[in-house]
């Protein structure tokens, strides 16, 4: 995922590592990009080794780019080769099992715009599938076994059950869209925090608490 995400960010452009990984915060919320250092920069390599992206020259880094703990030196900045773009045309493909799992999911609606259709429902009725099960399975833990949990653990397992219908009722309306030809919901200007006006939930791995 890591491999696919970075692909999709240097096809929009050229980008050093600093820059990747505020990138990745940006487009995969903070909780799914907690990318360490040491994760990113070895991911750069192999995609190095494989021809799928390239240096260009280095720029002078600043001074709040540089990791604690490393020596202060140029950035160098990565682009992707034609084989990367075929590459990540092949990525932006898929549409598997690991594609409905919470990561997964969250990258590849990241990229979204960038998906075809059918691809994009493919994907969105394999996440509803996933959901629906872990949704029944919670359904029925709390019906077997309710009485024999104590009261956090309980309420865990009802804040799970509610995330998961809340993200069944928003991808049902994402799959409905898609049929139709319409894009997603833009919240309008003014709504408290830019959230949704609707009972949406958030990103797969994030969560907010229930409007009054």
């Amino acid at each position: 995922m890591l491999e696919f995400a970075i692909l999709g960010l240097l096809q929009e452009a050229p980008m050093h590592g600093y820059e990747l990984r505020k990138e990745l915060t940006a487009k995969l919320g903070a909780i799914r990009a907690a990318i360490s250092y040491g994760s990113l920069y070895p991911t750069l390599r192999r995609l190095q080794a494989a021809g799928w992206i390239t240096e260009a020259a280095e720029t002078p880094a600043s001074a709040e780019e540089v990791p604690a703990l490393t020596s202060r030196r140029g950035r160098v900045v990565y682009t992707i080769t034609a084989e990367g773009k075929e590459r990540f045309a092949q990525l932006i493909a898929q549409a598997g099992p690991e594609t409905y799992d919470d990561t997964g999911f969250g990258v590849h609606f990241a990229f979204f715009a960038r998906t075809d259709q059918a691809t994009r429902l493919r994907i969105l009725e394999g996440r509803r599938r996933k959901i629906e099960e872990r949704r029944e399975g919670l359904r029925d833990v709390l019906g077997r076994a309710a009485e024999r949990l104590d009261a956090y653990t309980l309420e865990l397992q009802r804040h799970g059950l509610d995330a998961c219908e809340r993200e069944v009722r928003w991808l049902e309306e994402l799959i409905a869209n898609e049929r139709s030809g319409r894009a997603p919901t833009v919240p309008r200007a003014g709504t408290a925090g830019g959230r949704r006006e609707d009972n949406s939930p958030p990103p797969p791995g994030e969560s907010r608490k229930e409007r009054p």
